[in-house]
């Protein structure tokens, strides 16, 4: 102030929008621009009036936050500051008294209650634990621990919570693309997946096939679909064209095909890896195929065919009760157009007209949670247990997603914490799983959090498993000599 009264200019005398541009260039931290803030009502003003300064920082130090807000959004940044900067203290506070509460246990249901009450938004909350587990190096590795575990939880509750609004829409507004997705989303919560991306990606094939179709026939109803309405092209000839075009696109240009030499690894069930590597399995590719053809005009509907899931395409009569009024095709065949007869040929027994009926999205979705569920003891998977329950410990919601009450023994058997050789971690039934007779190392980034030695056929747990399960050690070197001591022989 003294250079002001001596005939200069001062702070305040600057104009406003160059005082923001200075408090806004990412030198000053919070703590220096509140303080800025309490020297006169004059800089107070600059700071909070329009709110530029606090969005400001508020972008430098969350910048992943800013998605969640509209342009057109009315927002007090200094507000917003405080609350996402306690929601930070809060979240490390919750972190840190779980590793207090649960060292010597794993976290059960109810363990995550506290995060019910959270009085901050859930946004916040997950991008103080996303910051928590990229945090440097191999440092905090019991915090990210506990941040993993408590991330996985939010999102797959809001996940679920998605589910079941999708499950309770009319059955004519259900999409099996978002279906899909919603299970992909449950089984990989840590990973960036979103609807809009994979509709994205979608769309990218269709207007691919567009090209294609548009080379065939310029005038092809496909090509020029009205704003607002839903495309239908009735003619079957032209329906034809669509089909042979997504067969150039999917399998010739793209060269997506059903993955033969790793039909079973899980990946090939979830539809953003299916994009990724274009591989699949018959469901997951069908579920590709029949969004691309609806988009252009073409209905197909998903079969109740055993083993192999399969589309029909209608020849006679719309919603036409005669089987033999349909082609069949197996989109993990390259779209390879069947008879019924072909049908049979291709599962190799004769079936009856109900397995030729349609299902519903519902119907299929619970046949991919099925393919899912059941991974572990059908389809040869391998893993170590790191822990165990002697009943199942997971809440009710997550049963009946899971299907755990169809099992022959339902909860009531002990359930196993496992890590699986494809970088999962899953909660298994006892009855899902049985003895590897020809183990070998499982490549998973956490084996070495729980085990310090693999023997050639089992991992030793390391001191502190030991310290969790205590009376496990002589049971497990009794098995061990039990199943392998035969193998050797």
């Amino acid at each position: 102030m003294a250079a002001a009264e001596a005939g200069g200019m001062g702070l305040t005398d600057l104009p406003g929008e160059l005082l923001e541009l200075i408090l806004c260039s990412g030198v000053l931290s919070a703590a220096d621009i509140g303080r800025v803030s309490c020297t006169c009502r004059r800089l107070r003003d600059v700071c909070q009036a329009r709110g530029k300064v606090w969005r400001e920082r508020f972008r430098l130090r969350w910048p992943s936050l800013l998605k969640y807000y509209s342009h057109t959004d009315n927002v007090n940044w200094l507000k917003e500051y405080k609350a996402r900067h306690n929601a930070g203290l809060e979240t490390r506070r919750i972190v840190a008294s779980f590793s207090k509460r649960f060292f010597s246990e794993h976290v059960p249901c109810d363990g995550f209650s506290d995060l019910e009450t959270l009085g901050c938004p859930g946004h916040f909350f997950e991008d103080e634990l996303m910051s928590i587990l990229n945090m440097e190096g191999r440092k905090c590795l019991t915090w990210k621990y506990y941040a993993k575990k408590i991330l996985y939880f939010l999102r797959q509750q809001n996940i679920l919570k998605n589910l079941k609004a999708y499950l309770e829409r009319p059955g004519d507004q259900l999409s099996f693309l978002e279906g899909a997705v919603l299970i992909d989303q449950y089984c990989n919560p840590l990973s960036d997946i979103c609807l809009t991306s994979i509709q994205a990606q979608v769309d990218d094939i269709t207007d691919k096939v567009r090209k294609v179709l548009r080379t065939k026939n310029p005038r092809h109803p496909s090509l020029a679909p009205k704003a607002g309405e839903v495309l239908i092209v009735s003619d079957v000839e032209f329906q034809r064209q669509v089909l042979d075009a997504m067969n150039c696109v999917l399998y010739e240009q793209l060269k997506y095909k059903g993955n033969e030499m790793d039909y079973y690894n899980s990946l090939n069930s979830y539809i953003h890896q299916v994009l990724i590597r274009r591989t699949g399995i018959p469901i997951s590719l069908s579920v590709l195929y029949l969004t691309i053809a609806r988009q252009l005009g073409v209905r197909l509907e998903p079969v109740n065919f055993p083993s192999h899931f399969l589309l029909r395409w209608c020849q006679g009569k719309e919603g036409s009760t005669d089987i033999f009024d349909y082609i069949y095709i197996d989109a993990f065949g390259k779209g390879k157009q069947l008879t019924v007869k072909e049908c049979e040929y291709l599962i190799g027994h004769h079936v009856t007209e109900e397995f030729y009926g349609v299902v519903t999205s519902k119907e299929v979705l619970q046949r991919m949670v099925g393919n899912l569920l059941n991974l572990g003891k059908r389809y040869g998977y391998n893993c170590v247990i790191y822990g165990w329950d002697p009943t199942c410990m997971m809440g009710q919601e997550w049963m009946r997603n899971m299907n755990v009450h169809s099992l022959p023994h339902g909860p009531h058997q002990p359930f196993y914490n496992v890590l699986v050789e494809d970088g999962s971690c899953i909660y298994a039934a006892q009855e899902n799983l049985e003895y590897n007779l020809e183990p070998h190392e499982i490549p998973h980034p956490d084996v070495g959090r729980y085990f310090s030695e693999f023997t050639g056929t089992h991992y030793l747990a390391n001191k502190e498993l030991e310290i969790r399960y205590p009376e496990d050690l002589e049971l497990s070197c009794a098995t061990v000599q039990k199943i392998y001591s035969k193998v050797k022989e």
